[in-house]
């Protein structure tokens, strides 16, 4: 999969809003703003990696939506397909983890101008026009009824255009619980539909409703190749596994399979971690970057893994790195370099 169009990112922006490490929401008095969503980080990582970029969301028309729009512009992403739309800003709430404490989230996102879009708000098919990848993910359908009516518009525009699909599963429990559907039902046309699919062993077991009894690495294998007999069009499955050791130590490992074969990195130990939030973002840009460039499963993997790796170390949803800095990532130099 190479090609040296854009990548069309597709999904609700969000702004996030964070009390300081260690002071439970309901004690705080002051909360930092930041701009992510799962889409937009990806176009934003990819945009600094050198890749062009296009998002495609509509935003509310006030001094919120124009805050996001900024961030996107300032990743370098192409903004010509973000659209306005009365409404109000999609907003979540993050608690960091600090010592035994695990992170919380709490969303503020329903009625969202997003959420509230019809898929005629978009022009799919000038978006879409010479473009490498469509990436979406599985936090679209989650919205609603709405949502998966945006998230089939998209696909649908793609398979038209001719343009292979990403889509990251992005499971969000709480979305999918706030409104009466099967998950499964939503997300199999969707998946059908791609080429990349980003999610482990438990997001295909969703997706096919079986589980998948191995241990490690043979169970992704056995989950990859179910998934790869069941949807016909997917070429390539990445994912990532994670150990938690405590609130700033983690153990990552990633993976990328393909029809003939994977590959799994070692855990890499990650420790003084400043922010967890846009990891899966970061490996997603990081795979995507690579396999774009026509990289095997090993060196997708292994990108992917440096990205996430990295994102650890930066504040905020996005993760805005020169191609330089991933390609001299070294997990053993955390020392300054001069």
């Amino acid at each position: 999969m190479t090609s040296a169009g854009p990548v069309v990112c597709f999904g609700e922006m969000l702004l996030r809003l964070s009390p300081p490490g260690g002071t439970p929401l309901a004690q705080a008095s002051r909360l930092e703003l930041n701009v992510g969503g799962a889409e937009a980080n990806v176009a934003a990582a990819l945009a600094s990696l050198g890749r062009p970029t296009r998002m495609v969301t509509v935003l509310p028309d006030n001094a919120l939506g124009r805050r996001a729009l900024t961030a996107l512009r300032g990743a370098g992403v192409d903004t010509a397909f973000v659209g306005t739309a009365s409404g109000r800003m999609g907003l979540y709430y993050f608690e960091p983890p600090a010592g035994p404490r695990p992170g919380h989230v709490v969303y503020d996102r329903a009625s969202s101008a997003f959420a509230e879009a019809e898929p005629d708000q978009f022009d799919f098919a000038a978006a879409l026009e010479g473009a490498a990848l469509l990436h979406l993910s599985g936090i679209t359908p989650a919205l609603g009824p709405r949502g998966c009516a945006l998230a089939s518009a998209a696909v649908a525009a793609a398979a038209q255009a001719g343009v292979p699909v990403c889509f990251d599963g992005n499971f969000r429990a709480n979305l999918w619980a706030a409104w009466p559907c099967d998950p499964r039902e939503r997300l199999v046309p969707l998946v059908e539909r791609a080429s990349v699919l980003l999610g482990n062993h438990r997001d295909i077991s969703l997706l096919l409703g079986r589980e998948f009894t191995g241990e490690g690495e043979g169970r992704r294998r056995e989950a990859a190749e179910a998934a790869f007999a069941a949807f016909p069009k997917l070429e390539t499955i990445a994912s990532t596994s994670r150990q938690v050791a405590g609130a700033g130590h983690h153990r990552l490992a990633a993976r990328v399979d393909r029809r003939d074969g994977g590959w799994q990195t070692e855990e890499l130990p990650i420790t003084g971690i400043v922010d967890r939030i846009g990891t899966g973002d970061a490996f997603a840009a990081g795979v995507l970057h690579r396999l774009l460039a026509g990289a095997d499963a090993r060196e997708a993997a292994e990108s992917g893994l440096a990205l996430a790796a990295l994102k650890h170390g930066i504040s905020g949803d996005m993760t805005l790195l020169p191609a330089a800095e991933l390609d001299a990532f070294d997990p053993g130099d955390a020392d300054v370099r001069r």
